[in-house]
């Protein structure tokens, strides 16, 4: 709060109020209210009532006309309470994804896929892996010379059956690679009742369980 103890304690005599006094100079360029109500108008004409301050300073310089800055403008905004989207088209608004807790076994696991180098350079096995994420238990693994989404339906329908899963009963999350969204898998997923979950767009560490499974086998 920028406050030392001393000054904290001296207020407490009065009750704790705030005794600071804060400037008392007035701005020399300070905004009129004949000013503020003729930027307003500005701001509510249909030429720039779709406009940010920042594309509306320089067009009314383009006519030889200047009222105040970009900054003056978005203060005035703030206290007008005016400062929202101007536009007609709407910003994207992000759903935040459903979370799911699992407090037990069976119910969220966790897959994904891992390279495993060979000797020959530049070729590689890919190891196919689904675990609990509350017991961390490998329910299920394979090892394949490629991804493919055929391959992954043939892993789940395997940790389905060893585990006796039954519909409706476990959440399957995965990152957003090709064999997890392919349609094979997805039909499968309904098929056996499993309800799929996807990592966020560009976030590389929302699946983080087998992330560091792999991690600890290599």
């Amino acid at each position: 709060m920028g406050l030392t103890l001393r000054t904290v304690q001296r207020w407490e005599k009065n009750g704790l109020q705030d005794r600071r006094k804060g400037t008392r100079v007035t701005p020399v360029n300070k905004l009129s209210e004949i000013e503020e109500k003729r930027i307003l108008k500005v701001l509510s004409s249909p030429e720039y009532c779709d406009l940010s301050p920042n594309q509306i300073v320089p067009l009314l310089a383009d006519k030889g006309i200047y009222y105040c800055s970009e900054s003056t403008i978005y203060r005035l905004l703030r206290k007008l309470r005016m400062n929202a989207h101007r536009q007609h088209c709407r910003p994207r608004r992000h759903k935040k994804p459903e979370e799911y807790v699992a407090t037990g076994p069976n119910q969220v696991w966790s897959w994904d896929i891992t390279y495993l180098p060979l000797q020959v350079r530049g070729r590689f096995l890919y190891l196919y892996m689904m675990m609990d994420i509350y017991s961390r238990k490998v329910v299920a693994w394979q090892v394949h010379d490629c991804e493919s989404d055929e391959l992954a339906a043939d892993l789940i329908t395997e940790a389905c059956f060893l585990e006796r899963i039954e519909k409706n009963q476990i959440v399957l999350h995965s990152d957003n690679g090709s064999p997890m969204k392919g349609a094979t898998m997805l039909a499968k997923l309904q098929e056996l009742g499993v309800t799929p979950s996807f990592s966020r767009p560009s976030v590389s560490d929302d699946n983080p369980y087998s992330e560091s499974l792999f991690h600890t086998l290599k």
